[in-house]
């Protein structure tokens, strides 16, 4: 009776951590597709597409690839995470998960060095309001007027009429003169 006793109990358990385990998977799957959603519908709100493709010249499905990635990091999590509740997760697949994972922070990181200084000097200019569209600046031996500031860049016409780009780091680091207004 009691060998009986513990094969059920020990079928029990095998039941209820394989019950947990799915529960596991369809709450990481609802969590992962419910994130990214609404990580979709925010940066698609902040229109980071158009802004990267307009004022950083950069044709990056940006959004699809941050959601993608949220979206399937979440998934790996509940997988692990079910892998782990019936006892199957192995050192070789955390070794793995770990290595991904520090690969994406490596490429994020390398792919907003330019970005994040670019963007803050952006919106530092805007705060100030030191210059503005129509006043002539030099820097590092540029000088021309400005035609336009956007979040990254600012645009300026030479007295050759050459179109230069400075991005706005540069102009947050350096001394900028201003000459005039045209």
């Amino acid at each position: 009776i009691a060998e009986a006793s513990s094969k059920i109990t020990g079928l029990n358990d095998i039941t209820l951590n394989l019950i947990a385990a799915i529960a596991t998977l369809i709450l990481g799957l609802l969590i992962g597709r419910f994130l990214s959603n609404l990580v979709k519908k925010l940066l698609h709100e902040l229109e980071l597409d158009r802004i990267l493709r307009e004022k950083a010249r950069i044709k990056l499905p940006l959004t699809q690839l941050i959601t993608s990635i949220i979206k399937y990091v979440i998934y790996t999590i509940a997988i692990l995470l079910a892998l782990n509740q019936l006892g199957l997760r192995s050192f070789i697949l955390n070794a793995i998960l770990t290595i991904i994972v520090v690969l994406l922070i490596i490429f994020m990181m390398l792919s907003l060095k330019d970005f994040i200084p670019n963007f803050t000097g952006g919106l530092f200019l805007y705060q100030k309001r030191s210059i503005n569209p129509g006043d002539v600046i030099k820097i590092n031996n540029i000088e021309g007027e400005i035609l336009n500031i956007t979040l990254l860049e600012t645009k300026l016409r030479t007295k050759n009429n050459e179109i230069v780009y400075i991005p706005n780091s540069v102009l947050t680091k350096n001394v900028v003169v201003k000459k005039s207004k045209r």
